[in-house]
């Protein structure tokens, strides 16, 4: 019969009575503790068994992490709606669970005021780490999290003087990449359609990128083949139509989002607009909807998934003990042609 496990009388739990519940040995339910993917999954399930009928909360980085700390990590991203996020967070949370650490996710709505606000109350509930989409932040927020010393990773950009650490691509050079594709392949007449710029550096940088491709081709800057839209199908469709009723020698669209350059496919279609025979259309990051559209379009790809995996190791590694050193980790980007262009 086994021992019912105490009542918690207000003194501190000790490793050895979790260690005597669970029939091992206390250094083993450190390490469960610590690092469960140091331990088998039966040593782990004993152990997770005897901390919850304790009702033992472990820290569970408690050799790196401050005692008023937690073992949460905060991340923000602009919007829980946009599936481009998921990989990423997925990721990040499947590299914190095997280190004992929890992720605690909130959306900003792509406003600052609103990023300003989850911070604030994130550092409130004492998480450890933060992972913030965005690279532009209200001064207040720089003042929280310096305040604050909790390790940050920001991944929507490489911004030149990061708040703590980096891990992303440049949006920059992604954009001017594949301006320089679609002008290898003959296009002409290149048009380009963007996100929202307002508190968004990543719009902002491809908008640069763009221009910058046209540049280096000694082509002019015509800012009337540039549009913003908000990322819906419909917004994609009206974009396209605008800039073939203004450049009816438009032969290329590039679309700053894939709902974007999915809704500009659909509109040719509607249209009897042959793609890529009258216009080819080129789309940002790779997912499923691009992959399977008809025809298939080409894209940039992003490795998000990997942002996240590098984000987790970079935060668990500070939280060892690693060096507290500024980190700007450029993971690249890939063209993918496919038949829209």
């Amino acid at each position: 019969m086994r021992d019912r496990a105490p009542r918690n009388s207000g003194s501190t739990l000790k490793m050895r009575d979790i260690a005597r519940h669970a029939g091992v040995s206390p250094m083993t339910v450190s390490r469960a503790l610590r690092q469960p993917s140091a331990v088998s999954e039966e040593m782990r399930r004993k152990v997770d068994a005897a901390v919850r009928e304790f009702g033992y909360l472990p820290n569970r980085i408690a050799g790196s992490l401050s005692s008023n700390r937690t073992n949460v990590v905060g991340l923000i991203v602009p919007s829980i709606r946009n599936s481009l996020y998921a990989s990423m967070i997925q990721a990040a949370s499947d590299g914190l669970r095997a280190n004992g650490l929890h992720l605690m996710i909130a959306d900003s709505g792509h406003r600052l005021e609103d990023e300003e606000a989850l911070v604030a109350a994130f550092l409130a509930q004492r998480v450890c780490g933060l992972i913030l989409h965005n690279t532009v932040h209200s001064k207040r927020v720089r003042k929280l999290v310096e305040a604050s010393g909790v390790p940050v990773i920001e991944t929507g950009n490489l911004p030149d003087d990061p708040l703590d650490m980096a891990v992303s691509y440049s949006n920059f050079e992604a954009a001017r990449a594949m301006t320089l594709h679609l002008a290898r392949l003959g296009y002409r007449r290149i048009g380009f359609v963007t996100l929202p710029v307002r508190d968004n550096d990543r719009s902002e940088e491809r908008r640069r990128g763009y221009f910058a491709a046209l540049a280096e081709l000694g082509r002019p800057a015509d800012e009337s083949l540039v549009l913003e839209a908000d990322g819906g199908f419909s917004e994609g469709a009206d974009a396209l139509v605008r800039l073939m009723n203004a450049h009816p020698d438009l032969d290329a669209g590039f679309f700053a989002g894939e709902v974007l350059a999915v809704g500009a496919l659909f509109e040719c279609q509607r249209r009897g607009w042959p793609v890529p025979g009258r216009i080819a259309i080129a789309s940002f990051d790779d997912v499923d909807l691009l992959r399977h559209a008809v025809p298939s379009v080409t894209t940039l790809r992003i490795p998000r998934q990997e942002i996240g995996k590098r984000s987790a190791e970079l935060l668990v590694g500070r939280l060892q003990g690693a060096p507290a050193d500024r980190i700007r980790l450029d993971l690249g980007f890939e063209i993918v042609q496919r038949e829209s262009s």
